[in-house]
């Protein structure tokens, strides 16, 4: 065994974890950064990227299958999954490399094996080997991140039923697949096998899709996935599943409304769980919940001192980019600077289905539920020139404003888009939302024509009382 000293002590090596290392390190500090499995973690492995690129796939395919609305002739298009994960692969392993790359410029020393909390800010890194190093910093950062959440009875073997970690490695597209949960993921993964050509249905036990997103977009979504043929079962639950009789493979899901769906494959897609299992934590002071979470306070510091943790690891919204945000809060609050706390009530959220989905600030529920009038206004991609000439006119924007005591519309509280390229238009909106921008502020500034963009501005100007074209 050996002592390293080091001004932080990183255990995690996906985008919260090493996007703290990478600060740390631009900003002259000694790190170490240990990682169980592979550099860039859940999100660049098992998540984010190599989900994207099948979306991405998907949505080549779906293109070359509509060729023919824009005068291209495209005869019998066929999906080769393996050529698709192939390039799913290289471009994992490329990002990989790349991270290596950037911590080894910025001086981070890397370490692998499993890293748990001992006393007096150490941390001991178990190696494949059994061999265990010893670390001591002057400050911890806990990142080791999630694993897919498991429904009882749907225990994954990778042929009949699957989490995000195996569905990602596919080699065939299935006949049919039920989606268990419409969340994010389990939109996601519905879209893609639907433009692949299964026959897919989700199952969400809430009373609609993406239960988190504004109503009027998860109903917009849902009238897109029904003109896709996705058939969506709400506010029901998922109980079992037993063996298909006629067919070698194949499972029944049985469902507590007594209903049954029949399918090739099974998707379990309900959220992520913490891994603070495997940390060490039991004999600190560090506090974690009964679901797993580690306990923070707003600049994400633990019940020990000097130890943080940040992103899956704690409760707040469970992606790379806040992961990102905290990580570099924390190291900004470590370098005894002005650190300011995320408000996690307006961060950006971007959901890769077909339409996309993206929205920041209040919904107009959560509005109302906060003490505020206000006002709403809603136009569609229908009478978009450019989503017409991308034949990509399912979806709406949706703005949320405060409604000031005059009637007039003040400040924007949240804004909300289903359609194309939702996650390429939604940073115009963060930034209103988050510089508490008011209707009138926004509605005075120019939008390129034609675009999908200037819906946005389009939405906004109605709430002036005076439009173009609404």
């Amino acid at each position: 065994m050996s002592d390293l000293n080091f001004d932080l002590v990183v255990i995690g090596a996906g985008p919260a974890g090493y996007g703290a290392a990478l600060y740390a390190g631009g900003a002259g500090l000694q790190v170490a950064i240990i990682e169980r499995e592979d550099l860039g973690g859940t999100c660049l492995h098992r998540g984010c990227v190599p989900a994207k690129a099948l979306l991405e796939t998907a949505a080549v395919y779906r293109t070359v299958q509509n060729a023919k609305k824009f005068g291209i002739s495209a005869s019998d298009p066929k999906v080769d999954l393996s050529v698709a994960q192939g390039r799913k692969q290289s471009l994992v392993d490329g990002l990989a490399k790349g991270v290596e790359q950037l911590l080894k410029k910025r001086n981070v020393q890397i370490f692998s094996g499993t890293g748990r909390v001992g006393h007096g800010k150490t941390v001991s890194v178990e190696a494949e080997d059994g061999s265990i190093r010893v670390l001591r910093g002057n400050a911890i950062l806990l990142a080791a991140g999630s694993v897919p959440r498991n429904i009882v009875g749907f225990e994954p073997d990778g042929i009949r039923v699957m989490t995000s970690n195996e569905v990602l490695d596919i080699s065939e597209v299935p006949v049919d697949v039920v989606v268990l949960g419409g969340g994010a993921i389990g939109c996601e993964f519905a879209s893609m096998f639907s433009d692949l050509g299964a026959a897919v249905t989700i199952v969400e036990h809430e009373g609609s899709i993406l239960p988190s997103a504004d109503i009027d977009v998860s109903k917009a979504l849902l009238r897109a996935f029904k003109k896709k043929n996705i058939k969506v079962k709400t506010g029901v639950r998922a109980t079992g599943h037993s063996p298909r009789t006629d067919t070698v493979s194949g499972s029944i899901v049985h469902l507590d409304d007594g209903s049954a769906l029949e399918t090739e494959l099974i998707v379990v897609s309900v959220g992520r769980s913490p891994r603070s299992d495997l940390l060490g934590l039991d004999g600190t002071s560090v506090s974690v919940d009964g679901r797993g979470f580690v306990q923070v306070d707003a600049l994400c510091q633990t019940t020990s001192e000097g130890i943080y943790a940040i992103g899956d690891l704690i409760d707040t919204p469970q992606l790379a980019h806040v992961g990102f945000a905290e990580a570099m809060m924390v190291v900004t609050h470590l370098l005894g600077e002005v650190a300011v706390p995320i408000d996690y009530a307006n961060v950006p959220w971007a959901i890769y289905c077909h339409p996309e989905v993206a929205f920041a600030g209040l919904t107009e529920t959560q509005a109302k539920e906060q003490g505020y009038q206000v006002t709403v206004s809603k136009h569609r991609y229908n009478a978009n020139s450019r989503a017409m000439i991308l034949n990509e006119t399912e979806g709406l924007v949706k703005v949320v404003a405060e409604k000031l005591p005059g009637g007039e519309a003040g400040r924007i509280l949240g804004v909300h888009i289903v359609g194309p390229w939702a996650t390429e238009q939604i940073g115009q909106g963060y930034l209103a939302v988050n510089w508490e921008a008011t209707v009138s502020d926004v509605a005075s500034l120019v939008q390129p024509h034609p675009t999908l963009s200037e819906l946005f501005g389009e939405t906004v100007l109605d709430l002036t009382g005076r439009s173009l074209h609404g």
